[in-house]
């Protein structure tokens, strides 16, 4: 394990790596201290269901600009609220505990998000956006408290199962997503929540954190993660009405081949990479279904 640190979490810099002055480079700090990836794909898996459920620009456009806002504070309040964790297991490869970005950058950063996300959420309609604000809430009590308990895959399960009904409450008469969408969602954030965990598991156990996939150890948390994640892609080709289509059997056949491979490296990156790619073919698949 790396040695620790004893530099002030909130004015920390790691020597060499002080960054240079200007907005470029806080900007490239924030931008990689947001959690980029998992931000970009939430934000994307939002902006498909939008298009296929049939918003209008406007529409499409506030939706998809409240989920940006509701990851990024997300992302933010991560960072900042695991900079001590960080500094003590010398995460190099995170922006705070590098000192490229400074604590009080990302607070307000997190925070104004926080702001932005609240009135875009409620002009998607009051109950669209409340039931949003629950799932952005569940996400930063993960953050904040949640990651260290048993239940550590309820915010991931709860926030993933509510963005459908986000998305669907906003269209004129207000409807609610069918039941197999808002199961499949869910079923996908829980099994996020598990190949997420996988590469830092060590060090999280190393500094306190104790979730559920940690409580299982790497092994069963990845074979839980793909069980997960298989039973959302079933749950999506064969829940809507109708016959499955080629590409929906095609797609749960590659999804079981993936995850198999990506569990017989659970410590690594693989499962929450083979997790973003099979979201990526679910979110074509849900294309074809919702499309009016």
């Amino acid at each position: 394990m790396p040695a620790r640190t004893t530099q002030n979490p909130e004015t920390a810099r790691t020597t060499g790596s002080t960054a240079p002055p200007g907005g470029v480079a806080l900007a490239g700090g924030l931008l990689a201290a947001c959690h980029p990836v998992p931000a970009a794909a939430v934000t994307l898996f939002a902006a498909a269901l939008t298009a296929a459920a049939g918003h209008g620009p406007a529409g499409a456009a506030v939706t998809v600009g409240a989920v940006a806002a509701g990851q990024l504070s997300v992302g933010w309040c991560n960072d900042r609220a695991d900079l001590r964790r960080d500094l003590a297991t010398g995460r190099r490869d995170k922006p705070l505990a590098a000192g490229t970005v400074s604590a009080a950058a990302v607070t307000w950063a997190a925070g104004l998000a926080l702001l932005l996300c609240v009135p875009l959420s409620l002009a998607c309609g009051l109950l669209a956006g409340a039931l949003h604000l629950v799932g952005v809430a569940a996400a930063w009590a993960y953050n904040l408290r949640l990651k260290r308990t048993a239940v550590s895959w309820l915010p991931y399960a709860l926030a993933f199962g509510l963005l459908p009904a986000f998305v669907t409450l906003g269209l004129p008469g207000s409807p609610w997503p069918p039941p197999w969408l808002t199961a499949a969602a869910a079923l996908l954030g829980a099994g996020a929540h598990f190949a997420n965990v996988l590469p830092d598991i060590e060090d999280d156990l190393a500094t306190g954190v104790v979730g559920l996939p940690h409580r299982l150890g790497a092994r069963a948390s990845a074979a839980l993660a793909g069980l997960l994640v298989l039973g959302s892609t079933a749950t999506l080709v064969v829940g809507p009405p109708g016959r499955v289509t080629a590409y929906g059997w095609m797609l749960l056949a590659g999804t079981a081949a993936g995850l198999v491979l990506a569990a017989r490296r659970p410590a690594g990156r693989l499962p929450f990479l083979t997790t973003m790619a099979v979201a990526g073919a679910d979110v074509i698949l849900l294309i074809a279904e919702l499309r009016p």
